[in-house]
């Protein structure tokens, strides 16, 4: 049934598409004949235009783990207050992002910065393909804008870095070995009900990660204080440690098929993907060339052009 559902979404598409663009000539028709006006024409083509472009968007995600939803973290980088606040900025954003598609959203872990902003945190995403629409927000986004938390009022640049793993799902089979883990619990803080603050729901997850190819040892660490339940914590937190596991044997998989061709950089941990210049009202994806002028708009959530843009340059192998 899920297959089917899958399919009908291709076909659904191509349907709507058709009658669109049958909309489309008619208009014409009645525009040429001088029953119609322009401006009707161009909003019928600019809705057959958007059909399109999702169906075309959506065809760049082939991939195995795209299909899936994600677990997004994001860290703000060295300055203090100013990176607080930008990573702030962005877990706004993505939280927009996410609500207008319809996706469930919920924070499993937050770190508040020390005066405004956030250290720390990680967002799940729940919903088809938001694993392969954000999958190119990997890597680090840059602000340049004068600060409000700077006294003389000069012009700062900010970082923080995102990273995104696909979320797995009971579909998905990856094996923990329980002697690698080892847990220790804290007393959750912020909202959360009268238990915040008295016991210890907070937990974090300490894994030894085997790396089968150069057998070197890794420490994976996950915290997660969503529930008001140290077992909800944990079954959390082991899930999220299978994602990044998913991720790593995908990781594996795509180097030992070559699959990234020479020429195409590699996004990866530390490379900075995205410019967000306030003062210019301009926001530019440096792999893409990708840009826009709207602001406001991005930071609101709109970021769908810098997703279909990655993804029609590296997306579909």
């Amino acid at each position: 049934m899920k297959k089917i559902g899958e399919l009908k979404f291709w076909t659904t598409g191509v349907d709507e598409i058709s009658r669109s663009l049958d909309d489309l000539s008619v208009l014409y028709e009645f525009f040429e004949a001088g029953e119609a006006e322009e401006a009707d024409v161009t909003a019928q083509y600019d809705v057959t235009l958007s059909l399109i472009e999702q169906l075309e968007t959506k065809n760049m995600l082939r991939l195995e783990e795209d299909k899936l939803g994600a677990a997004l973290k994001i860290n703000s980088g060295a300055g203090g207050t100013e990176s607080q606040d930008w990573a702030e900025m962005l877990f706004r954003m993505y939280s927009h992002w996410a609500e207008r598609q319809g996706y469930k959203t919920a924070v499993t872990n937050l770190q508040n910065g020390d005066e405004a902003g956030i250290k720390t945190v990680s967002l799940q995403i729940e919903g088809d393909y938001a694993f392969g629409y954000l999958k190119g927000e990997n890597g680090v986004h840059r602000l340049v804008r004068v600060s409000p938390y700077n006294a003389q009022g000069k012009r700062m640049t900010s970082f923080a870095s995102v990273a995104v793993v696909p979320l797995v799902d009971d579909s998905i089979e990856i094996d923990v070995n329980p002697a690698d883990i080892t847990w220790d619990t804290f007393r959750s803080s912020g909202a959360g009900g009268q238990n915040v603050n008295k016991v210890e729901t907070g937990v974090r997850l300490h894994y030894t990660y085997h790396d089968p190819d150069s057998g070197s040892e890794e420490e994976i660490i996950i915290e997660n204080t969503e529930s008001r339940s140290q077992f909800g914590n944990k079954d959390n937190a082991i899930r999220l440690l299978k994602s990044q596991l998913y991720e790593k044997e995908l990781d594996r998989r795509r180097r030992a098929q070559n699959k990234i061709e020479a020429g195409k950089k590699k996004i990866e941990w530390g490379s900075q993907i995205r410019s967000y210049v306030f003062d210019d009202r301009r926001v530019k994806d440096h792999r893409t060339n990708f840009q826009t002028s709207n602001v406001q708009a991005v930071m609101d959530g709109g970021i769908d052009g810098f997703i279909k843009a990655y993804l029609m340059e590296f997306g579909g192998s």
